[in-house]
This record gives C-alpha cells, sequence and structure tokens, in this order.
C-alpha cells in the first residue's frame, strides 16, 4: 500500500483556525478612529459648555472682600471631573481593545489634567496671595563710606 502526504500543512488546529478567522479581539485603527472623532465630538461642547459656566461664574457679585478671598474649589472640581471622565473613557478603550482611540483620549486627558493644574495653581495664588513686602525693602540703599562732596575734590 503506497503512502499518500495530506494535503494539509502539519500543525496545531487552534493555530490553522486562528490565521484564517479574523480576530475580533483586537479592534483596528479605523475603527479605533472612527470611534475617537465620535467621543471627540461629544466631549468638545461639553468642554465648550464647562469653560463657558465656568468663566461666567462671578460677574453678578458686587460684594467686595476686604482681605484675601477664600480658595473656590468649584472649577477645579469641575475640571477634575471632566479629566476623570476622560480617563474612565480611555480605560474603556483599552478594555474593548481599541488602541489608537484610548491614545487619542489619554492625550486628552493630559491636557485637561494640566489645564485642571493651572486653575488650581491661579486658585491657590489668588486665595493666598504674597504677603507685601516691607518698608525696610524700600528704603535707599546707603553705602558703608559716605565721603562729603568737598572732600572728593
Amino acid at each position: 500500500m503506497p503512502f499518500e502526504p495530506s494535503p494539509r500543512a502539519p500543525g496545531l488546529p487552534a493555530t490553522d483556525r486562528r490565521s484564517r478567522e479574523p480576530s475580533v479581539a483586537r479592534g483596528d485603527g479605523f475603527a479605533g478612529g472612527c470611534i475617537s472623532l465620535i467621543v471627540l465630538l461629544i466631549e468638545v461642547p461639553i468642554a465648550i459648555l464647562l469653560v463657558l459656566v465656568l468663566s461666567m461664574r462671578g460677574w453678578g457679585r458686587v460684594d467686595e472682600q476686604t482681605g484675601a478671598p477664600p480658595m473656590d474649589w468649584i472649577p477645579i472640581l469641575w475640571l477634575g471631573g471632566f479629566t476623570v471622565g476622560v480617563l474612565a473613557v480611555a480605560v474603556a478603550f483599552f478594555c474593548f481593545a481599541h488602541p489608537y482611540a484610548a491614545a487619542v483620549q489619554l492625550v486628552i486627558a493630559a491636557m485637561a489634567l494640566l489645564f485642571t493644574l493651572t486653575v488650581w495653581r491661579h486658585e491657590q495664588e489668588h486665595a493666598h496671595p504674597s504677603p507685601l513686602p516691607t518698608g525696610a525693602m524700600f528704603a535707599p540703599a546707603q553705602s558703608p563710606v559716605t565721603l562729603p562732596l568737598a572732600e572728593m575734590s
């Protein structure tokens, strides 16, 4: 009885099956880009609305305080919440295997975090101003050697 070779290449059955079927466990660049664009179009109006509301908060106040105002935590908390929301979307994209969309969300989260830290620093300086300089700093400088003008000639 003659031996006839099999037309199939040797290998594990799971390896052959995985190579023929497309993998759905990993998102491709086009799908990640489309999802990222959709989420970005949702996030931009939210960010614009957030900046608009926070910038118009103090317009109606007429009462002026004589001392340093207390630190205003509202803009910091709102911007921090927006940053955490963007980070949550980025983690969800990583879990659903869309690395390109997650990378875009991480860049947006980094910019939002930078903006949040900038607002925090501004509020910190506004609530805790540097002390006023003392009068000794403005005294005219005197040299240790004073010569009368008559002696110089």
